[in-house]
């Protein structure tokens, strides 16, 4: 007897409904939207791994396993469908060894998220930076109907040529191109909304001088320590902008052209604080891995404080380096304790404790008591009353 292939209609319906869509226009989108149409394939752990313990990641597609295909694709969770730039060929797709993610389709909870907190309103005109595999962009294409406008960029061509077949291919007529989302899409310029399916160190100066006066601009703040909030950013007529960071935890892709830079050696790192003063630490580095949304906050704080710092690890060693300074913080167990050696012109750990200290005697207020303020070309972020937790953002 053979098993009934599951209907992609009846999977949308409970997809919208496991989400909890209120507003019935962003359900009637889940329901409508083939999201398949946008995955033809994507990668699953196979649980396996290789010789040098990398993850072996095998490819899933309708003609592999047509049913577990379908029933991943209507799960709210996010699918990886590229690795390290490289489009894979889903008419012949083959299982990868190791890699980094650089594209995915993400979990529809969270791009329904994205797009109701960008407040779209019928008949504005949208930004999307990122159109990725599409399904995004399908979504605020049946919100808004024929009342708005709606461009989508990609800097990845291959992966907007596919994205372009589903979406016209469902129907969908958005302006799409293939461009570096930082410098905004001047030719459709300028938006009521943009709204960024990646995530930026600072927010480009592009994307204001875009945005019509009272727009609102949606994005996601991360670096190179992968801490992450949102913003969103109201436009006024003096190129000023102004707005929250939105609570609940949140990541994405960084802009390309903003990943980290190669950190180096280890043992090089290692090497500069070697001689250094040790001292115990008053706050582990182990927090900056936490698996809660108040560790991922603080994670973002950290981050503020340094704001050109990376972690990079080597055995029980922690070292927190920032290649643009030469500066350098090993972390290190000794005896049940964590101790910590820094050389360099920024002494990076101290700049954190420093931080973490002072949201500690804040009572550790979450990212929705903090605002953004962007003023003659300077971008700050402010607790609403200590004023030491106030950051720049880097240049």
């Amino acid at each position: 007897m053979s098993i009934p292939l599951p209907d992609a209609e009846r999977l949308r319906a409970e997809l919208a409904e496991k989400l909890v869509v209120d507003d019935p226009a962003w359900r009637r989108a889940v329901e409508s939207v083939p999201r398949h149409r946008f995955v033809p394939g994507f990668y699953a752990d196979s649980g396996k791994r290789s010789d040098d313990a990398l993850t072996v990641w095998e490819p899933v597609t309708e003609a592999i396993d047509r049913e577990r295909c379908l029933k991943a694709v209507y799960t709210d969770t996010t699918l990886i469908t590229q690795f390290d730039g490289d489009e894979p060929d889903w008419g012949r797709p083959v299982p990868r060894v190791g890699g980094a993610p650089s594209s995915s389709s993400t979990l529809p909870s969270l791009v329904l998220r994205m797009w109701a907190d960008a407040e779209l309103e019928d008949g504005q005109d949208v930004l999307e930076i990122g159109t990725g595999t599409g399904y995004s962009t399908a979504l605020a294409c049946e919100r808004l109907g024929d009342s708005g406008n709606l461009t989508s960029v990609e800097v990845d061509g291959h992966r907007l040529s596919q994205a372009a077949s589903a979406l016209y291919g469902c129907g969908y007529a958005p302006d799409l191109a293939v461009a570096d989302g930082l410098y905004g899409y001047w030719p459709c310029a300028s938006y009521d909304r943009i709204v960024a399916a990646c995530s930026v160190r600072t927010v480009p100066h592009a994307w204001l001088a875009q945005t019509r006066p009272g727009g609102k601009i949606l994005t996601t703040l991360s670096g190179w320590l992968y801490g992450y909030a949102r913003v969103r950013l109201t436009v006024h007529g003096d190129g000023t902008a102004e707005g929250p960071l939105l609570p609940g935890t949140i990541s994405f892709m960084a802009a390309r052209v903003q990943e980290r830079p190669e950190p180096g050696n280890p043992a090089h790192w290692a090497a500069l604080t070697r001689d250094a003063e040790a001292r115990p630490v008053r706050h582990s580095p182990e927090r900056l891995d936490e698996a809660t949304e108040e560790g991922f906050f603080g994670r973002f704080l950290a981050q503020l404080a340094v704001p050109n710092a990376q972690v990079v690890t080597a055995g029980d060693a922690m070292h927190v380096t920032d290649v643009t300074s030469g500066s350098a913080a090993t972390l290190a167990p000794d005896d049940g304790e964590w101790r910590v050696q820094q050389a360099g012109p920024l002494r990076l750990w101290d700049a954190v404790e420093t931080v973490w200290e002072a949201w500690r005697q804040a009572d550790r207020p979450g990212p929705e008591s903090f605002r953004m303020r962007i003023h003659n070309g300077r971008q700050r972020i402010h607790h609403h009353s200590a004023a030491n937790l106030s950051f720049t953002l880097p240049a």
